[in-house]
């Protein structure tokens, strides 16, 4: 990726080694799109980076599907309460400037979740809810579309109008919810969202404590 231009954009039909989010491995076989966008933002809009690659996503899907989306904070799309696509936001900064951004994108279009059991339970695909498949370039060109618009809208000063944009798409508001960062778990309900991203959490005891980076888990009531 080094000395590459903005908006290059790097496509892979399968990954035999990819990442997700907190170190975590990304299953992503034949029939999905694994994608990586670089951008280079200015630092004020680095926090939109997470909102506008899920909101990409989720207005993607639903305009060339139908199918209805939510996002589980910070940033995964879910159809139905599972996993869709999953986004990786790497950044390079030196001193108060933003090298680059690395977005990185995959979204499960054409397999069946149900055959592989590392993630029947928790992922689902665009060709599975629909029962039919979809373009992967199509779609990758309305993605790519949507991305762009949310970019430009961002730097343009919209950075207000993506961030509640993002925070209506949230599902994960208003629910009890486990976060795990490293290996402290904090439990609470997920009350709302800062505009930079970060999660509100009431905890048991009335404190409210502000989590920047974590996974999320949905409790039982």
């Amino acid at each position: 990726m080094e000395g590459a231009l903005e908006g290059t954009v790097v496509i892979a039909d399968i990954q035999t080694a990819g990442r997700g989010r907190l170190g975590r491995s990304w299953f992503s076989p034949l029939g999905g799109l694994a994608m990586s966008v670089i951008l280079k933002p200015p630092i004020d809009c680095l926090p939109g980076m997470v909102m506008i690659a899920s909101l990409a996503v989720l207005s993607a899907i639903e305009k060339m599907t139908g199918l209805k989306c939510a996002i589980k904070w910070p940033n995964d799309v879910l159809i139905r309460g599972k996993k869709a696509c999953g986004i990786l936001v790497e950044s390079e900064m030196t001193e108060k400037q933003v090298n680059h951004v690395i977005l990185g994108i995959g979204v499960n279009i054409n397999f069946d979740p149900s055959v592989f059991p590392e993630i029947s339970d928790i992922a689902t695909s665009l060709s599975y809810e629909l029962g039919k498949r979809v373009d992967v370039e199509e779609f990758a060109c309305a993605l790519l579309f949507e991305l762009e618009r949310l970019y430009l809208e961002l730097r343009t000063g919209g950075y207000s109008i993506v961030y509640k944009q993002w925070r209506e798409h949230l599902e994960t508001l208003g629910k009890p919810v486990a976060v795990r960062s490293g290996q402290q778990v904090e439990r609470g309900v997920a009350e709302d969202v800062t505009e930079k991203g970060s999660l509100l959490l009431r905890c048991a005891d009335g404190g409210l404590i502000e989590i920047m980076a974590g996974d999320v888990t949905v409790l039982k009531e």
